[in-house]
């Protein structure tokens, strides 16, 4: 089906006509359309037109609404200020706008028609060690935009670029070649996530001790990164066990959060180790990198230490040993060559916004990134406690993820526990799980990616305000309404006059595809959340002041708002899952 052109942007053509009709002279000009509180629409660009044009802005206003019918589209339109354009659409075309919506499985958003390939590069956890609070946010608002461009038609790479390499394997893998028996399971057949990280979390720590305390311990380990790095068959067998152990753990973490990751998609730091030497000879010869002090380094004009020396990207250390630039720079190098990928989008805590910026301009200088190649980084801030400071235990431990997750849960589980409804104990346990979850993605993708957020799980499990909970129980509201319908049916009915609710929930219903396109091309998933969060508020008042069920409205008027329910329950359930939150049918 051919996608649904906006009221927005056939008011926006209409008022352009009329502007080159009656004002020829001004050219294309932009009628600069938005949505208003005074009217439906209200169109600002004659300010600008008249300062072109050394005209009375009011009196240009008034020209062009001459020229503006009214009629199928536009109900009335009235000049206010200086020259601002008040425009009121018909009902009938809210309705008509709204049915076409209704007719397509995409609720009319199109796909773009020329789509790009983005790598998208998010939830990036570390092998052998536990994922902790920090790790949250990549991983949420990853999955979101993945979600949301792929809705929109980009063609959409998936990578996870884990912490799978590195000096720590040598002292775990020397310390498992000596104690073989450390990962063994006797028999078990399936290990559970939380089993595979205490064998892990047990096993570093005896790891650790013994390499602090052995300097012949600490020599072995320290050959044995060389013999990982050179290849050697043994040392990455014992090494790949560690790999398959952590992803047991970290699959078990993700399924809480409701996540899907594929192993194919799963690209750690050790898959571009062939790439390494490569990389740095093509950087070396190429001018980009010189040697300083013996080490392989990216110098910038623009970046200077406390003591006013450039700071440098280092890609090669001076004793041999790659830094995380050289695999950053040959992850480039595969996903612009192999992958063909035209965008590469990087979601990466704001702190490391400095490396990434030097490693994108490296990019750029070597001829990797270039005019029809960009690198973005959709930095996040930090996760913070009630009191304002970053998120620790009262140990001054950092937290837990997954103690975090069982926790929304549990807490959910008890919000919708009080209730009143007819929920059984297995019931409640799974809508605690969809709620929790989708409480805790909804309050990290509802604030601004780049900025810190409080973690709050009283606020984050409220029924009332921005919360994924509230547009969970709006979504059900419908479906009850559905339930209590009888044989009446969904119809839309152009002819019919619409409530001030009807209109406000109408309106709003029919931006969903420009608001999708926004978050996608800003990468702000916020714009999204904020989105439902109106559209569930005003179906709130239309519940309020439009009655549905009873007491009953004519029969036509009952299938007009029927359709309305219907497709407010259809877009929240689209938006919530490209969110990656379920949409519980009864809470």
């Amino acid at each position: 089906m051919a996608p649904v052109t906006s009221l927005a942007s056939t008011v926006d053509q209409r008022i352009a006509d009329a502007l080159s009709a009656a004002l020829p002279e001004a050219g294309s000009a932009d009628p600069l359309l938005r949505r208003s509180d005074r009217a439906d629409f209200q169109a600002n660009g004659m300010l600008a037109l008249a300062k072109k044009l050394k005209g009375n802005p009011r009196e240009l206003a008034a020209k062009v609404v001459e020229a503006l019918s009214t009629g199928d589209l536009i109900k009335e339109v009235e000049v206010s200020g200086p020259g601002f354009l008040n425009i009121t659409v018909t009902d009938r075309a809210i309705t008509e706008t709204l049915a076409a919506r209704a007719a397509d499985d995409r609720l009319g958003v199109p796909r773009a028609v020329d789509p790009g390939t983005t790598v998208i590069d998010y939830a990036q956890p570390n092998v052998a060690k536990e994922m902790h609070v920090g790790h949250l946010r990549s991983a949420v608002i990853g999955a979101a935009m993945v979600e949301i461009l792929e809705f929109t038609g980009e063609n959409v790479i998936r990578r996870h670029h884990i912490g799978d390499w590195g000096t720590q394997f040598g002292m775990l893998i020397q310390y498992l070649t000596e104690h073989p028996h450390e990962l063994d399971h006797s028999g078990a057949e399936e290990v559970s996530g939380e089993e595979a990280m205490s064998n892990l979390g047990r096993l570093y720590k005896a790891a650790r001790a013994i390499f602090d305390s052995d300097e012949e311990f600490k020599a072995r380990a320290r050959d044995r990164v060389v013999a990982l790095q050179a290849g050697d068959a043994e040392t990455l067998a014992q090494w790949q066990r560690f790999v398959d152990e952590s992803k047991i753990y970290f699959h078990s973490v993700f399924d809480k959060l409701d996540m899907e990751i594929r192993d194919e998609d799963v690209v750690g730091e050790s898959g571009y180790n062939d790439m390494l030497e490569e990389t740095c000879r093509i950087l070396e010869e190429t001018g980009v990198a010189v040697r300083s002090a013996g080490a392989l380094c990216v110098f910038f004009d623009d970046v200077k230490g406390p003591d006013g020396n450039p700071t440098p990207l280092i890609v090669k250390k001076s004793n041999g040993g790659y830094g995380y630039a050289a695999t950053d720079l040959s992850a480039i190098r595969d996903r612009v060559g192999n992958l063909k990928a035209d965008t590469l989008l990087y979601v990466v805590d704001a702190r490391q916004s400095l490396h990434f910026k030097m490693v994108f301009e490296t990019a750029r200088r070597a001829g990797w990134l270039n005019e029809d190649v960009k690198a973005v980084q959709l930095a996040f801030g930090t996760v913070l406690g009630k009191d304002g400071k970053p998120f620790k235990t009262r140990e001054g431990e950092t937290v837990r993820l997954v103690d975090l997750l069982d926790e929304a849960v549990e807490r959910a589980a008890a919000v919708v526990r009080e209730k009143p409804g007819d929920l059984t104990e297995e019931e409640i346990a799974e809508r605690g799980v969809q709620v929790g979850i989708g409480a805790v993605k909804y309050a990290d993708l509802s604030t601004s990616a780049a900025r810190d957020y409080k973690f709050d799980l009283d606020q984050m499990v409220s029924l009332n305000g921005d919360t994924s909970v509230y547009i969970q129980y709006a979504y059900a509201r419908t479906r009850s309404i559905f339930g209590k319908a009888g044989d009446r049916t969904p119809v839309a009915r152009p002819e019919l006059e619409l409530a001030p609710a009807e209109r406000a929930l109408g309106l709003h219903l029919d931006q969903f595809g420009e608001v999708l396109n926004d978050a996608a091309s800003a990468y702000e998933p916020h714009k999204l959340t904020a989105y439902l969060y109106q559209l569930a508020s005003l179906f709130t008042t239309f519940y309020d002041k439009c009655p549905v069920i009873k007491p009953a409205p004519p029969q036509e008027t009952a299938e007009n708002r029927l359709f309305l329910c219907d497709l407010t329950a259809r877009t929240l359930h689209q938006g919530m899952t490209l969110l990656g939150i379920r949409t519980p049918e009864r809470l």
